[in-house]
C-alpha cells in the first residue's frame, strides 16, 4: 500500500487469527481471518465461496469459549483470494470486545480515540 493510502486509512488493521464464521441465510463458510478493524474484517476466500454480494452477511469472530464478535457486514471488496467486508451493525457488547482487541494491538490510546471518532463520522 503506498504512504498516500496508508494516512488516509483512518481504521488500523489487526492481523488477528480466530476462529471465524461468515453465515448468509442458511449457508455457512468456516473462514481464515486474515485481519479486523473497528470497520470489518478481511478473509481468505473460503473453498465453495457462492456469497450472494447483493445481500448482507453475518460475521462471527471467536475470541474465547464464551466471548465473540458478532457484526452484520456486507461484501465490498473482492479480491484473487481475500474477501473483505464492512460492518454495518454491531451489538454493544461485539463493539466492547473489538475496541479492547484494537485497544491491546494499537499500543497508542491517541490511535484509539482517534479511530473510534472515524468511526462515529462514518454514521
Amino acid at each position: 500500500m503506498s504512504d498516500t493510502a496508508n494516512e488516509r486509512r483512518r481504521f488500523h488493521r489487526i492481523a488477528f487469527d480466530a476462529p471465524t464464521e461468515i453465515v448468509q441465510g442458511e449457508r455457512r463458510w468456516a473462514v481464515e481471518l486474515h485481519d479486523v478493524s473497528l470497520k470489518g474484517l478481511l478473509i481468505k476466500r473460503p473453498d465453495g465461496w457462492n456469497g450472494d454480494p447483493n445481500q448482507p452477511f453475518e460475521a462471527n469472530i471467536q475470541l474465547a469459549d464464551d466471548t465473540r464478535v458478532q457484526m452484520e457486514a456486507v461484501l465490498t471488496r473482492t479480491q484473487a483470494d481475500l474477501l473483505g467486508f464492512v460492518c454495518r451493525h454491531i451489538d454493544l457488547d461485539s463493539i466492547s470486545h473489538l475496541r479492547r482487541l484494537v485497544e491491546l494491538n494499537l499500543g497508542d490510546e491517541s490511535l484509539l480515540e482517534r479511530e473510534l471518532a472515524a468511526l462515529g463520522e462514518d454514521q
